[in-house]
């Protein structure tokens, strides 16, 4: 499997990527958080770290630490605008359930 992005998270990138000195891609992964046990973490990687796996598409490349891969292979990344807001919007199909407040998710692995 692989992390993928939508067209329009492409566009958000590259445009974060042309603002960020020295910015080489996507950084993502989750950490420990909140009542559901995963938050997702996202940032502009302006180096490489030797415990990344690097995913390529259309020239953006997204790079997930090896501890987070289990959580978050097979997500796809989109931007969405609605109204005034925009917003990065993960579909994660490893999510077994989320908190109420949408910051954090659980993993089919963990409910096991």
């Amino acid at each position: 499997m692989a992390v993928t992005l939508t067209p329009p998270a492409v566009e958000r990138v590259r445009q974060y990527l042309s603002e960020t000195p020295g910015g080489i891609g996507l950084r993502f992964g989750v950490k420990k958080s909140g009542c559901s046990g995963w938050a997702y973490l996202i940032d502009i990687a302006t180096s490489t770290r030797e415990d990344e796996v690097v995913f390529e598409q259309d020239g953006v490349s997204v790079r997930v630490d090896q501890a987070s891969l289990a959580q978050v292979d097979g997500t796809e990344i989109d931007f969405v605008s609605q109204g005034l807001n925009q917003q990065f919007v993960f579909r994660n199909p490893r999510v077994a359930a989320e908190c109420g407040c949408g910051e954090s998710f659980t993993t089919d692995e963990q409910a096991a």
